[in-house]
């Protein structure tokens, strides 16, 4: 093999073991004895769910039944927020308003609606919470009972972190004008949570 066609082999070979060298992930860091030899880790801790509220669904909740002029109350079932964000500042607020043209029977006219100024609700304090932080009922008892003309906090978490949660069961109560006609009334309470 001529002189010139080594040279150039050699050459190929030395370009050869430069790329693989540069290729190659760096080595670990090696340390003098007696020394701290660190090695840094990351890892990813994901929210998967987000932000959600729960309200009972299924057939209209019934709380019962009254007289022209009286009042009705009743139970609405279980609300939930579940909180997944798992965020430094994990705060929300639960509203609640019902829908508008307020609670009506028959043909829904004026003698049979009920407005939402009649419908009153008040969240009571929580039945069950996980998570750290202060949870807040918009209306604690009867007494702080809100109509549901306009849009009222529901309940809320004012302070924590992390993913949280809280569930309560929020009362109904209806004002029934002294004018109501008689007849199965049916309305819709929303809630939202931000």
């Amino acid at each position: 093999m001529s002189a010139r066609r080594l040279g150039t082999v050699c050459w190929g070979v030395t370009g050869l073991v430069a790329a693989l060298t540069a290729a190659l992930p760096a080595t670990a860091g090696t340390c003098p004895a007696s020394t701290t030899c660190s090695t840094t880790v990351t890892f990813t801790v994901t929210a998967p769910d987000g932000l959600t509220i729960s309200v009972p669904g299924g057939p209209p909740v019934n709380i019962g039944s009254g007289v022209p002029g009286g009042q009705i109350s009743g139970p609405l079932g279980s609300v939930t927020v579940s909180d997944q964000r798992a965020t430094l500042s994990a705060t929300w607020t639960a509203s609640v308003v019902a829908a508008t043209g307020g609670f009506t029977t028959g043909g829904g006219t004026a003698a049979e609606t009920i407005p939402n100024t009649a419908v009153l609700y008040w969240s009571g304090t929580a039945s069950g919470t996980t998570g750290s932080g202060t949870f807040v009922p918009g209306q604690a008892s009867a007494a702080a009972a809100q109509s549901l003309d306009v849009s009222r906090t529901a309940f809320s978490k004012t302070t924590g972190s992390g993913s949280n949660s809280a569930t309560w069961n929020p009362t109904i109560v209806i004002n029934v004008p002294a004018g109501a006609v008689a007849g199965v009334y049916t309305g819709t309470v929303n809630h939202s949570v931000a």
